[in-house]
């Protein structure tokens, strides 16, 4: 290859012809399942009845869904894929060379649409389904913004209304990600507020705070209920979420077998799984098969460290305990993350299916402090010219590291990770960094022994 040909910073290897056609289940190649929701009344698992008036019919079909391999894409869906997708895959010649290292360095790019991530291959799908369904809008939250911004254009192309809780510290600290939100005609709260009833109580109990996902789901699902033709929609944690998302590892698996290279290694950034859980998704169905082995790595904030310092137990998806409980790694749901910029990697818990695969021993997970993952995205911007978004930087972090291992050892192994998306939004962050003013505030096991006591009692 040329050093011109090095230069150029996208390569889509694949044809519009080639984009998935299905999204694929991984959980039906799953031998331990993730654990089903509870009711939290009860403790029973949720049936579809129960979970009729929060989400879309359709949706809860395939949240509950662990036997079907493959769902068809509808082809509304896919017409809208075509805009952005395929997305390209790109082997990162400059920061290899840049590092030296032996190793081969290829990232799939989701940020090559308006929404600046990969949020909106599962935002068209929910979309799409409740337009379906009759419904006259959705409400949801959003941490960083990438997911409001991402349902917002969706609503927009279907015709719904659109209204996002947005954590009060992103919504202070992005507000030109929220008035693209609102470009695309989405009405933005900053949560907790005082328009709901939980809102209320969170700021009662905690007067002053910068917000958390989980106190914006919980004022999103208090919204959806008790408005008349809407519905929640979640952007990441949730089963059918992994499953629209899967269309990123089946265009990068597909990609790299025409090109004829074998990952050695998978990493992607971890707030509640949605972007590592579609990477990985056809990759994990190989290893669980039996039919090819990777070495698959979570990397999460160490301000928010649900894998590495969470507990595998029940809780509440959300901090006003509205929702159902989930069998994740959790941290807590009363847990309030520090308001730093590791973007939306900031989720108390962590995707069933994913913390299902984690305690199997199936996927490895590290925690990074927040100015070495800015130190990660700056050598990434300045040798590919991609500003990266802070979480994805999560991943180039670890990638970074693990190519300097190569270097040591001189092995030239295939490393793989997930670009969920741009940059250009968390200029508040880069700025803090460039000044020296980004700390790396880490909670004390104290600290979290205070959430961790406040988990529910569910009997295994």
């Amino acid at each position: 290859m040329s050093a011109i040909e090095k230069q150029i910073p996208f390569k889509t290897y694949l044809e519009e012809s080639e984009m998935p056609k299905a999204w694929y289940n991984l959980r039906a190649d799953m031998k331990n399942k993730p654990a089903p929701l509870l009711n939290p009344g009860t403790l029973q698992p949720m049936t579809a009845e129960e979970l009729a008036g929060v989400f879309c019919d359709d949706l809860i079909a395939q949240e509950l869904d662990n036997t079907t391999p493959f769902f068809e894409i509808p082809e509304e869906i896919r017409t809208m894929y075509k805009m952005y997708r395929p997305s390209p895959l790109c082997r990162a010649y400059r920061l290899e060379e840049a590092l030296g290292t032996p190793a081969k360095i290829y990232y799939k790019f989701e940020g090559n649409n308006t929404s600046g991530s990969h949020k909106l291959n599962s935002a068209l799908a929910q979309a799409y389904y409740a337009k379906k369904q009759g419904l006259k809008g959705v409400t949801t939250e959003t941490g960083a913004g990438q997911w409001g911004t991402a349902l917002s254009m969706a609503c927009a192309f279907f015709g719904l209304d659109c209204k996002v809780y947005m954590v009060k510290v992103s919504y202070e600290q992005k507000p030109f990600r929220r008035e693209v939100m609102r470009t695309y005609g989405a009405e933005v709260t900053p949560s907790p507020s005082m328009t709901t009833q939980v809102g209320q109580k969170i700021l009662a109990e905690h007067p002053g705070t910068t917000g958390s996902l989980g106190c914006a789901i919980s004022e999103a699902v208090e919204a959806a209920v008790t408005r008349e033709g809407y519905r929640y929609v979640l952007g990441s944690v949730l089963n059918q979420v992994l499953l629209h998302q899967s269309v990123i590892g089946l265009e990068t698996k597909a990609a790299l077998d025409k090109l004829g290279v074998k990952a050695d290694m998978i990493i992607g950034c971890a707030g509640g799984g949605s972007n590592l859980g579609g990477l990985i998704a056809p990759f994990m169905g190989e290893k669980l098969r039996g039919e090819a082995d990777y070495r698959i790595i979570a990397v999460e904030p160490a301000s928010c460290p649900s894998f590495t310092r969470g507990v595998y137990a029940y809780d509440f998806c959300d901090t006003g305990m509205v929702c159902p409980l989930a069998k994740m790694y959790t941290l807590g749901s009363d847990f309030i993350p520090a308001p730093n910029h590791a973007g939306g990697l900031r989720y108390h818990g962590m995707s069933p299916i994913l913390s299902q695969l984690y305690d199997d021993g199936l996927i490895e997970a590290v925690s990074v402090p927040q100015t070495r993952v800015f130190e990660a995205a700056e050598m990434f911007a300045r040798t590919e010219g991609i500003l990266p978004a802070p979480e994805s930087s999560h991943a180039i972090r670890t990638a970074i590291d693990e190519a300097l291992k190569c270097k040591e050892t001189g092995e030239a192994k295939n490393i793989v990770f997930g670009l969920t998306g741009t940059g250009y939004f968390d200029m508040v962050a880069y700025e803090k960094f460039h000044d020296g003013q980004m700390d790396d505030y880490i909670p004390t096991d104290e600290e979290l022994a205070v959430y961790r006591a406040k988990l529910p009692k569910v009997e295994a």
